[in-house]
């Protein structure tokens, strides 16, 4: 009787339902192993199957045999455990700069190394706070290009966006292209950030990967070596801005309106926006109020200002009159 073409790939379906479908709380036995392998059109006897997993052990893979009545069969280990894998999806999910979609394709994969019971808790993991995530689907590939540009000690260049009042992406320096050398990434506020040398301006920048289109690597070697070597990262991301918790308030604040990419990248694209007038826009948005707050506010100056709650103009007004105290 000739074998159905998918016998000869029993042993490694074997290994995909003991890897899919067992793990510490859950057993096969040989009987459902055999159930198991005929919905792949593989016919199999207990013998073979005991051979087989006996095959799999020498390879490598820990399957622990449970006797009882009956005996099963289980997944001992894995590459990754349970608590590691939640560790590494709370990563991808709590990291603003992967997309929400690309999120998800990395989740799923991470999947893969749980047995299916136990990816439903990492699914569960996915919401575990409604954090505002990166636009620009294309950072995922950027991050990727910008480490192999600085491998291989290239320049790049690169299109750079901001966000107007209506929430769209309008390109600086009129579209033209950006080219700078870049030397190294950061992570801050849970943003990736390029750090380079801008020749035509004798400057060391930074810039939010997210906001780069176009990326592209430059046939040109990298500028501004001699200034990288006395460049001190560490100081340079302390200048970062971050903020602390405090008691939650809705503000409604006035800002110009050049200041729409700071507004949507510190609360997100759904924050409620309206028109001012010709230069000013006004914003909606739920605060923990903290010093470290006032202090983002006030480097804005004239162009930012509290209108609602009046509690809060009065809190603003003690902070500043401190400040004023003090000097």
């Amino acid at each position: 009787m000739a074998k159905k073409p998918n016998q000869k790939l029993k042993i490694l379906y074997l290994m995909k339902i003991l890897l899919e479908k067992t793990d510490e709380k859950h057993l096969l036995t040989s009987q459902q192993i055999i159930e198991e392998l005929s919905l792949y059109g593989i016919n199999a006897e207990r013998k073979s199957i005991y051979d087989d997993i006996e095959a799999l052990r020498t390879f490598g893979i820990d399957i622990e045999m449970v006797k009882g009545k009956p005996t099963g069969y289980h997944i001992l280990s894995r590459t990754f455990q349970l608590p590691e894998l939640k560790l590494l999806v709370d990563g991808v999910q709590s990291c603003k700069f992967i997309t929400y979609k690309k999120s998800m394709e990395l989740i799923k994969k991470l999947e893969s190394f749980a047995s299916t019971y136990e990816s439903q808790q990492l699914r569960r993991q996915i919401y575990v706070s409604n954090r505002i995530k990166c636009m620009n689907e294309s950072i995922y590939y950027n991050v990727d290009k910008l480490h192999n540009a600085i491998t291989a000690n290239q320049q790049i260049s690169f299109k750079y966006f901001q966000y107007t009042p209506d929430k769209e992406c309008q390109f600086k320096k009129g579209g033209l292209p950006y080219q700078v050398s870049p030397f190294a990434l950061t992570f801050d506020n849970e943003n990736y950030y390029l750090v380079a040398f801008d020749a035509e301006n004798d400057i060391i920048k930074h810039y939010r990967v997210d906001k780069m289109t176009e990326l592209n690597l430059c046939a040109e070697e990298r500028l501004g070596q001699d200034r990288f070597r006395a460049f001190d990262m560490a100081i340079y991301e302390r200048k970062l801005f971050s903020m602390f918790n405090g008691q939650e308030y809705q503000l409604k604040i006035s800002f110009a309106n050049y200041l729409a990419g700071v507004v949507i990248d510190r609360f997100g694209k759904e924050v409620k926006i309206a028109h001012k007038d010709e230069d000013k826009f006004t914003a909606v948005v739920q605060v923990m109020l903290s010093p470290k707050f006032y202090g983002w506010l006030f480097a804005m100056g004239q162009d930012a200002k509290i209108l609602e709650p009046p509690a809060v103009i009065a809190d603003m007004k003690r902070q500043l009159q401190e400040l004023i105290d003090i000097y």
